[in-house]
């Protein structure tokens, strides 16, 4: 079955003129229509600090109700958050098992990352994860804030440092809980995948007593549980995004233990061998190898009949959620009111990226780093990983050969590589009062809030244990160990990573004048100050050198101490004007941030609005305190083993050519905050009853960024540190012949490179946001409700020249390269009639190049290598169609039906018409090199239709 859908800015026309179909933000406006009978309220909306009665305010802000998550068929709000249009480039996503925050999840809105996009709760902040998004970035994991706890989300699209402070680049999204909850609800419900894997079930009880008016006090709790199976790569092989053979598209032959030219023809399979490096012929020569176990030989090997299937790599992580909410809210003598929130949210989930570790004679020890956090001085090289002849090669095997002989093969008994059990801890108590005195309306506020991820690690090796019991004959190449060796090869290990910030607010309004104008002078003041600690310290094995790293380590705190105020005038009829200021102190800086707001409604059913705001983003501990971590910045030929980039010149290293060295990121404590200025201009349009539409062009410039030196900084000049010259294969320059021997220089270990402040993004788009309500009488009521987001221009420049990167995979460097479509939309189509409830949600993403220019890929044949070096046409020419990321388009159904007043039956189909995601070649955002789709943009495609039941009880 097939969904023909429509080029998206033509959909949006018809969409305008048939006047039955429309807009919506969640269209906030919907409640101007109440009976005028009806008593009129004030309401906070998230970008203002006076409370009004219109909620279209000079800000545009998308609001969430809590009926429409219910509708969405979604199960967890990261899924939610996802699918927002103005959620762009940098946004991270739990499929990408490989992220540095692997299995929490962050808003990324106008594609500035998730480090300028402020997330609070119930208007307050929160601890950021305790894992930053490549060890730098701070945000709030959305993944495990519950469903039934929340109220409403506001997403304000506007910059709001002004009010908010530091990360309120891009914009605010605002996560409100339940206030107060009277009498019983239960709710369930289960789904799966039709093509295997991520069965979930969920399962919510919400409770509570007391009514503010009449007992003056009101007590509730929620608690919600909610389990997602995982889905494997292996659960998808039979899809073309999942396969490693890539010979029938003119590709490599990617798969585990076969060998080809591309790896030297040396690769583990599924039988341990010996291989004698000196021998002649190589290893085209039958006679230098020997297989371990009778499944496999020579010829079969050549073949590709001792391949190995990667069992272990998910395509979305095992996942358990344990959440719990409890809120007590008391009203207090003169209209005072009290309400205290403490809440526990917990997320398991398990990690695994792919095989199991091989016997590699190419790999190094772990990270050195001492007890202050710091790391040492470089790598020590891996002990040689050859054994002598005659010596023995694990338990009942010796070298046979006259030469010294290598071993390749998958280290058997382990579970998979690199697998990490992760349990985030988020906790939260907080006290607001509000009331009156004075003349002020005061609102106070307080919390401690703490994020800690307790990480769990298994897979990785103690390299020098291992080769300890191979040489000594203890350890058998072809398994059956007992637990105690694998321990000591594989040690499980574990790590606690804290994130804290404690904050207190107060905030005053009133009415300075009851008429300026053509209505009374506001003032609103407040003052803010938060103490944040961050330690998250590397695992221990990581900090004697014992394996590999394994996250990011920060030790470092900040203090913020802000003053802020708004005033907000009707200086001529129909006329709002709001100007708001704010001056924050931190350890290192300080920064003084203005912003104003202006809406005019000449009639009633057109308003005009625009705002202006200059916004900064202050360094956080991982940029300035005690860090360190790594990352892979371009694909290159190492300048002396591989100087001409060909594999097989004499004299070269085969393995040193098109190669990806590590650098280490290190902190600078002279940072100063990133700065940004921006403006937005829109209207509001009511042409008629149920019609609700705004659109709003927004352009933001920031400046300063804080950047990695590499690839940024023009007199940056990488030094590599590398290891011991051991012997290696050497190219002979007869085809593709090598030899063992020692080269002048042993192979790239790492670079370092340190943050700065350098470089500068300015974006600019259209965002339209229409609702439509449509009343039928006895035929029901139809909603209709678009969000769609158009981006104009991304321009990043990067060591001095600007890129334009809107409709590209750019900036590949930030979360996994998610690219920057230039369009996405969210249309939702619902009627309901009676006790039937019917929604239809539609999430599209345009197409986009896989070319990032600003890494210097302009070369379609060479936009593999150039951008990731992934290496499906590694060597080769890539065609173009690889070139262009196709559209993509989801359809997801819901269906309530309130059998009785208690009793709510539902069913939900996600992906409906189970669209498979479309090939993108350049992002490394996913599971492994198995997998060539978008995770952040097309995971619902991987994923593949869900289907689910539920229901919902109130007593």
């Amino acid at each position: 079955m097939k969904l023909r859908i429509k080029p998206m800015p033509v959909a949006i026309l018809q969409v305008f003129a048939s006047g039955a179909l429309s807009v919506a933000a969640i269209s906030p406006a919907m409640a101007q229509q109440a009976a005028a009978s009806e008593p009129v309220q004030r309401v906070m909306v998230t970008g203002s600090l006076i409370s009004r009665t219109d909620t279209e305010t000079a800000a545009p802000v998308q609001v969430i109700t809590a009926a429409e998550i219910q509708r969405s068929g979604k199960t967890s709000v990261a899924e939610l958050l996802q699918d927002l249009a103005s959620n762009g480039a940098g946004t991270l996503g739990t499929g990408f098992s490989g992220a540095f925050a692997n299995g929490a999840s962050g808003v990324s809105l106008r594609g500035l990352t998730v480090g300028s996009t402020l997330v609070l709760i119930d208007g307050h902040r929160m601890s950021p994860y305790a894992i930053g998004d490549d060890s730098q970035r701070s945000f709030v994991d959305v993944s495990n804030i519950p469903f039934d706890a929340i109220d409403s989300i506001e997403v304000l699209k506007s910059g709001a440092s002004s009010l908010y402070g530091s990360d309120a680049v891009a914009g605010v999204v605002n996560i409100k809980l339940k206030k107060n909850f009277s009498g019983t609800r239960f709710s369930a419900d289960s789904g799966t995948t039709e093509h295997g894997g991520g069965t979930t079930n969920r399962a919510s009880l919400s409770t509570g007593f007391g009514d503010l008016d009449t007992d003056g006090y009101n007590v509730f709790a929620t608690a919600e549980w909610r389990r997602q199976g995982a889905i494997k790569v292996d659960d998808r092989k039979q899809y073309a995004w999942d396969q490693l053979d890539w010979r029938p598209r003119g590709g490599q032959n990617l798969t585990f233990g076969v060998p080809t030219a591309r790896n030297g023809f040396l690769t583990a399979a599924n039988s341990p061998f010996l291989y004698n490096p000196s021998g002649a012929g190589g290893a085209q020569n039958a006679a230098n190898f020997v297989f371990l176990d009778p499944k496999c030989n020579y010829t079969a090997y050549r073949a590709g009949g001792c391949a190995v299937e990667d069992k272990y790599a998910f395509i979305q992580p095992e996942t358990e959620n344990k959440n719990l909410l409890v809120g007590f809210t008391k009203k207090l003598p003169q209209d005072w009111e009290m309400s205290v929130k403490a809440s526990i949210f917990q997320r398991d989930n398990l990690n695994n990226r792919g095989l199991p570790a091989a016997y590699s004679p190419t790999s190094f020890a772990g990270t050195n780093v001492n007890n202050n956090g710091v790391l040492t001085p470089g790598f020590g090289a891996m002990p040689s990983t050859s054994f002598a002849p005659g010596a023995a090669v694990g338990a009942n095997v010796n070298n046979p050969f006259a030469n010294n002989a290598r071993l390749y093969g998958y280290i058997p008994g382990l579970d998979g590589n690199s697998q990490q059990s992760n349990t985030a801890t988020t906790t939260r108590l907080a006290i607001d009062l509000t009331g009156a005195a004075m003349g002020w309306d005061l609102q106070l506020a307080g919390g401690l809030t703490k994020s800690k991820a307790e990480v769990d690690y298994s897979g990785f090796v103690d390299r020098a244990a291992l080769y300890s019991l191979l040489r000594s004959g203890t350890w058998n190449a072809l398994g059956g160990n007992s637990q105690q060796l694998i321990d000591q090869v594989s040690p499980r290990f574990s790590n606690t990573l804290v994130s804290k910030l404690n904050y207190i607010d107060a905030v005053g309004s009133r009415e300075l004048m009851p008429q300026l104008g053509a209505g009374p002078l506001k003032l609103a003041v407040g003052v803010h100050w938060h103490k944040r600690t961050w330690d998250a310290p590397p695992s221990p094995l990581t900090l004697n050198g014992q394996v590999g790293s394994t996250s990011a380590f920060v030790f470092g705190e900040e203090t913020n101490k802000a003053i802020f105020a708004e005033l907000a005038a009707v200086p001529v009829k129909n006329v709002e004007f709001n100007l708001s200021s704010r001056y924050d102190s931190f350890d290192n800086n300080n920064s003084f941030t203005p912003a104003a707001t202006l809406k005019w409604t000449p009639i009633k059913e057109v308003a005009l609005r625009g705002t202006f705001a200059r916004g900064f983003r202050s360094p956080n501990p991982a940029e300035t305190g005690n860090s360190g971590s790594f990352f892979l910045y371009h694909g290159i030929n190492d300048p002396i083993l591989c100087a001409n980039g060909q594999q097989y010149t004499a004299g070269n290293v085969p393995s040193s050519c098109n190669i990806q060295p590590t650098y280490v990121q290190r902190p600078n404590k002279d940072l100063s905050p990133e700065k940004s200025k921006s403006f937005t201009l829109g209207a509001v349009l009511q042409p008629f009853k149920g019609l609700n539409a705004t659109i709003d062009y927004y352009n933001i410039e920031v400046r300063n960024q804080i950047v990695t030196a590499a690839g940024n900084d023009p007199s940056y000049r990488e030094t590599f540190v590398r290891g011991a010259a051991v012997p290696i294969d050497i190219a002979t320059g007869v085809g593709t012949g090598v030899a063992q021997g020692t080269p002048s220089v042993g192979p790239i270990l790492f670079a370092e490179s340190a943050y700065i402040n350098g470089g500068s993004t300015k974006t600019s788009g259209v965002e339209t946001d229409i609702g439509y309500r449509w009343n039928l009488s006895e035929n029901g009521i139809i909603r209709a409700n678009l969000s769609y987001a158009h981006t104009i221009s991304y321009e990043q420049t990067v060591a001095g020249v600007t890129y334009q990167l809107a409709g590209t995979q750019g900036p590949t460097v930030v979360s996994g390269a998610t690219g920057s479509p230039k369009d996405r939309a969210q249309l939702s189509l619902g009627w309901t009639r009676g006790p039937l409830d019917v929604n239809a949600t539609l999430n599209y993403t345009s197409s986009f190049s896989a070319l990032d220019p600003s890494v210097g890929a302009t070369d379609c044949s060479k936009a593999s290598a150039v951008i990731t070096s992934r290496p499906y046409y590694q060597n080769l020419t890539q065609p173009d169609q690889y070139c262009h990321v196709p559209s993509f388009t989801t359809t997801n159904l819901n269906i309530q039906y309130k059998v009785s007043p208690n009793l709510t039956l539902k069913g939900s189909i996600l992906n409906l018409f189970d669209r498979q995601p479309p090939f993108d070649l350049s992002t490394y955002g996913n599971a492994t090199v198995q997998t060539t789709y978008n995770a952040s943009l097309h995971q619902a495609g991987a994923v593949g239709r869900f289907l689910s039941l539920g229901l919902a009880y109130t007593f």
